[in-house]
């Protein structure tokens, strides 16, 4: 794997250092494994699904904690009580810490566990104050007016 020096950018680019420190931690990430398996579904234009195979997993063995812009999934299994002797054991049954990295303004809004899937619904709320908004026009008359008022 190759590192990139990012030094560049924080020389020129001012604002954007979380940029830059996502890229690196994406490059760096080689901790998450391919276990559980897992989709990032588009619901609408704002709304999202993590949805993650967590086959036989109890509700109570899952844990999902936000904080700030980072999600954390983790299932921990509860020693089994009964001694199992299997000629084949295809299904993982080790925990797993599972994290991901949120954009601005996404929430986690829900979760639910159903037929061995768990199923983590987001959704992007941007602040009305940073919402596109119009900006009218007027001539000097009107600008001097309403600073007038103001006053």
């Amino acid at each position: 794997m190759r590192n990139y020096d990012l030094t560049p950018l924080y020389r020129s680019a001012i604002g954007f250092d979380r940029l830059a420190q996502l890229a690196e931690h994406a490059a760096a990430n080689n901790g998450n494994s391919g276990y559980p398996p897992y989709n990032i579904e588009l619901l609408g234009e704002n709304r999202y699904r993590i949805t993650m195979a967590v086959a036989g997993f109890a509700m109570d063995e899952l844990e999902i904690t936000s904080e700030g812009e980072k999600l954390l999934v983790k299932g921990s299994k509860t020693e089994a009580q009964t001694e199992r002797k299997y000629l084949y054991q295809g299904i993982a049954e080790r925990g797993f810490e599972r994290s991901f990295q949120l954009a601005d303004h996404v929430t986690v809004v829900g979760a639910e566990l159903e037929h061995g899937l768990l199923n983590i619904d987001l959704v992007r709320e941007i602040p009305e104050a940073l919402k596109p908004r119009k900006i009218e026009i007027g001539s000097s008359r009107t600008i001097e007016s309403k600073a007038s008022k103001n006053d």
